[in-house]
């Protein structure tokens, strides 16, 4: 009887000791796979993740898509994709890339810091077909701005006709390339800037962090040029099935995720200050509010459709009237 005890407790102990080495598996999208920024700041999470009884195992990917469908299809227990991919998950925290909804890097910090408050926590859970997801961090990737291959395009309205290399899922982008005129040319974040590369579109958006290792320049040759003006702002998502992590999880990793932001911002930057300053084109106060306004009416216009959150696109007029008291819009409704 005793030995038969001895035996049951032994199988026991193993058994426990193999759930509590189980790895979470977690898909990582990062443009550059493991030598990208973002890949390496997972690397520093899944370590910190060891404190909170976590045992993590990263897989790169540099095809979101694919980094996507294993995480739907079970394959990988959280995944850290880019917002615009991520909003399915939390449209919440998806939206903080919002078309016009964070024109600065101030503005960005505000944001993210109060997303990731504790007191948002019940925003940040969201069920869908069945799952119970939760967000467990944001990055920062940093302002995207538009890159023209020839500088003659030097204001939105000679846009018209021009071709506009969009990611085809994201219903922002083309909402907004459609409603100055241009053509929108679906594509992936495989491939968008590779067309622009390859004079296949006429414009594109991305932040500074795709400039050097995707090789904008060689689209903007000696004639391009960047509207010095962001269109948006892009971050990226940790997003995790809650049946597969602790309880408690969600707020430890949050946490990390906000003690990172000095660092993230200041990676942002000095990827900015990697474009020359001979691409830059700077725009007029009128041409800049006229932007803004042309960005405000499409982002009450993908609101209203249910793209946007309307509760972060109040979230954002106050972070932006906080930092721009004079804005126009501070003193319009709507957000």
């Amino acid at each position: 009887m005793r030995k038969g005890f001895l035996t049951f407790t032994a199988i026991s102990l193993l058994g426990f000791s193999n759930i509590a080495l189980a790895k979470q598996d977690v898909c990582v999208f990062d443009l550059l796979g493991k030598a990208g920024e973002s890949y390496k700041m997972m690397e520093e999470w899944a370590l910190a993740a060891k404190a909170w009884s976590t045992d993590v195992q990263l897989i790169a990917y540099q095809n979101e898509e694919l980094a996507e469908k294993d995480f739907k299809n079970g394959k990988c227990d959280a995944v850290y994709l880019t917002a615009m991919r991520s909003r399915q998950f939390n449209k919440f925290a998806g939206s903080i890339d919002a078309l016009g909804g964070v024109p600065s890097n101030a503005i960005a910090l505000k944001a993210i810091n109060f997303v990731l408050d504790k007191r948002n926590v019940r925003r940040l859970k969201s069920t869908v077909d069945g799952v119970e997801y939760e967000v467990g961090g944001i990055g920062q990737i940093g302002p995207a701005y538009i890159f023209v291959r020839d500088r003659k395009i030097n204001t939105i309205e000679k846009a018209t006709g021009k071709t506009f290399a969009v990611l085809s899922y994201d219903k922002a982008q083309i909402a907004a390339v459609k409603r100055v005129g241009a053509t929108p040319v679906l594509s992936d974040i495989s491939d968008f800037v590779l067309k622009f590369n390859q004079g296949k579109v006429d414009m594109v958006g991305a932040p500074a962090y795709a400039f050097k290792p995707l090789e904008i320049s060689k689209g903007l040759g000696n004639t391009g040029a960047m509207f010095n003006f962001p269109v948006l702002n892009v971050t990226a998502d940790l997003i995790f099935n809650t049946t597969k992590f602790s309880p408690g999880f969600g707020n430890l990793s949050r946490d990390w995720f906000l003690k990172q932001m000095p660092k993230q911002f200041a990676m942002v930057k000095k990827l900015e200050e990697t474009i020359p300053n001979s691409y830059r084109m700077n725009l007029s106060k009128e041409d800049k509010e006229r932007y803004q306004k042309l960005l405000r009416d499409t982002r009450l216009e993908l609101t209203q459709q249910g793209v946007y959150d309307p509760t972060m696109m109040s979230v954002l007029k106050r972070a932006r009237c906080t930092v721009d008291r004079t804005n126009f819009e501070c003193s319009l409704s709507g957000e």
